[in-house]
């Protein structure tokens, strides 16, 4: 099985009914991304917060008044990498589960690598209301890198080790990465195991009925024994039953 590696970059605090319909008071959820050795080169799959967001969210707009950030220089990506010994510039491929702030953010300090991107994702990113509302911004993902955009499931090498698969409603071009066919990297097709549990749609959702749909794939991904590992759920961090963790 290829090496899976934890990497923790900071926290957001939001309001838990925005996150899990039904619930009451705040949310505070660890901020992640997931390193993978693959033959072919390593892999990050998103990156976390723009460093900016040490100092301030202005960057995020309209945005940043429903949200409290924790991030400190340590906790970001490439502070992350070089701690459990990766040069970011060694990274390869990023695969970006979806362009919001907290899962590309850190694209910047990832200067050679390829960014695999689903098509509709990257064109609903550049939609000018959706970045005047704060819901995208280019700064944090259009930056020179080679983009590779996919339409719909894509084997990531061809070997089979890492299969990317659409897992859309949060957003337009939302997707996961399956591991060796045993793991699923979740991204914000579902914050977090009690949201799955209870079938409960964050407050905000793209397509809701489609969200719904990549829930129930999800379930059938735990009952056919793969292992859900969540970018934003507390009782997966610091480290996912069977990952190791990068924190330490």
């Amino acid at each position: 099985m290829l090496p899976v590696r934890a990497l923790h970059l900071g926290h957001l605090t939001m309001d838990f009914a925005a996150a899990v319909t039904g619930r009451t008071g705040e949310l505070r959820m660890p901020v992640g991304a997931f390193l993978v050795e693959h033959p072919s080169g390593l892999v990050l799959f998103d990156s976390g917060m723009h460093p900016d967001l040490v100092r301030s969210t202005e960057r995020l707009g309209p945005l940043g008044a429903g949200l409290t950030i924790e991030l400190d220089e340590a906790e970001l990506v490439g502070a992350r990498l070089a701690a459990v010994g990766v040069d970011p510039r060694e990274i390869a491929v990023v695969v970006t589960s979806h362009l919001h702030f907290d899962h590309c953010g850190g694209h910047a300090q990832l200067p050679n690598a390829r960014i695999v991107v689903q098509r509709a994702e990257w064109e609903a990113a550049r939609n000018e209301r959706l970045i005047a509302a704060g819901i995208y911004n280019p700064g944090d993902f259009d930056l020179g890198h080679d983009i590779q955009l996919v339409d719909g499931p894509q084997d990531l090498f061809g070997d089979g080790t890492l299969r990317l698969v659409p897992t859309i409603g949060h957003t337009p071009g939302h997707q996961s990465l399956v591991i060796d066919d045993h793991s699923v990297l979740v991204g914000d097709a579902c914050y977090c195991q009690l949201a799955l549990d209870e079938d409960a749609l964050p407050a905000f959702a793209w397509d809701r009925a489609q969200q719904l749909a990549t829930f129930a794939w999800l379930r059938q991904q735990q009952a056919d024994g793969r292992e859900l590992l969540f970018a934003h759920d507390q009782a997966n961090w610091p480290a996912p039953t069977g990952v190791p963790s990068g924190t330490e």
